[in-house]
């Protein structure tokens, strides 16, 4: 087993063409072929299904891709632990972030937190919810930065991932001045997101916009450029649009849905950098 032919495999996965992942790894397309070849040798099953195009998976391929998507993450993710515990680069905790927490709150937060630790080096996933939750309790990150909100519990054993509450914000429906009266068209969250829960658990009780939806996108960045180009009105995090706020490009109405900013550690990683961020963050929680 080598760790080429599980990032050949998973290439051939998502573009389901062996000539164009051929190309994007660097390699011809009969060394590609036979990449493949020695990974489902080595495993003993098929996992190309070759008689149709473009190319599918074979249900022992589609039950193996997440294996190997899980294996490629955590290796990579081992080596730079390992690395950046050995290098000459200092102390590096991980964190795995929701998008808008990465960007709204994660660059102010951790400089707060490096003015009680010293500079610390990071290592930051920014994805979704259920990405970010797996990364932590699959051990790749030290850390998970999520909202949390009572409609979306987050299924976490306490004494094995505790939680601090370290900030507050809120969804609120924002549109653009120029957006047409109602009955605004609607901009929402994929129902699946936690976002898209939150905003369906407000609606339930009648706490915000309804109408038509006019677009749907699993990230509040992309709600919120939709809602600037007077596409409809969104429900976004105010952190993320506290400044088009303020300079009249959106206008917010209704009422806000409460949330809170939590950060959970796995208490398995027990560096000495870990610890002083777990630290260094309780006083966060105290004023929260």
């Amino acid at each position: 087993m080598e760790l080429k032919w599980l990032e050949d495999f998973l290439s051939l996965a998502e573009t389901r063409s062996f000539s164009r992942s051929a190309e994007a790894r660097h390699v011809t397309q009969s060394a590609f072929s036979r990449r493949i070849q020695a990974l489902e040798l080595w495993l003993g099953v098929g996992l190309i299904d070759r008689s149709t195009y473009p190319t599918n998976l074979t249900p022992a391929g589609r039950r193996f891709r997440e294996t190997a998507e899980e294996t490629v993450r955590m290796l990579h993710a081992s080596r730079f632990d390992l690395r950046a515990g050995t290098g000459t680069g200092g102390a590096v905790v991980s964190v795995a972030a929701l998008h808008t927490l990465s960007l709204a709150f994660f660059p102010a937060w951790f400089r707060g937190i490096e003015a009680r630790t010293g500079p610390l080096g990071t290592r930051l996933l920014a994805g979704d919810f259920h990405d970010c939750l797996q990364a932590l309790a699959e051990g790749a990150y030290d850390f998970l930065l999520t909202f949390h909100h009572p409609s979306v519990p987050i299924l976490l054993d306490p004494d094995l991932y505790p939680h601090r509450v370290i900030g507050c914000d809120a969804l609120v429906a924002v549109h653009s001045p120029a957006c047409p009266d109602a009955p605004m068209p609607r901009l929402a969250y994929a129902p699946d997101t936690f976002l898209g829960r939150v905003s369906l658990f407000a609606e339930a009780k009648g706490e915000g916009p309804s109408g038509r939806v006019a677009h749907v996108n699993a990230m509040a960045e992309a709600l919120k450029a939709m809602a600037l180009e007077g596409h409809g009105l969104a429900r976004v995090p105010r952190s993320l649009v506290s400044r088009d706020l303020t300079d009249g490009r959106l206008v917010a109405t209704g009422a806000d849905v409460p949330l809170e900013i939590r950060l959970y550690r796995n208490r398995a990683r027990t560096r000495a950098a870990v610890e002083a961020v777990w630290a260094a963050a309780e006083p966060y929680a105290a004023s929260a």
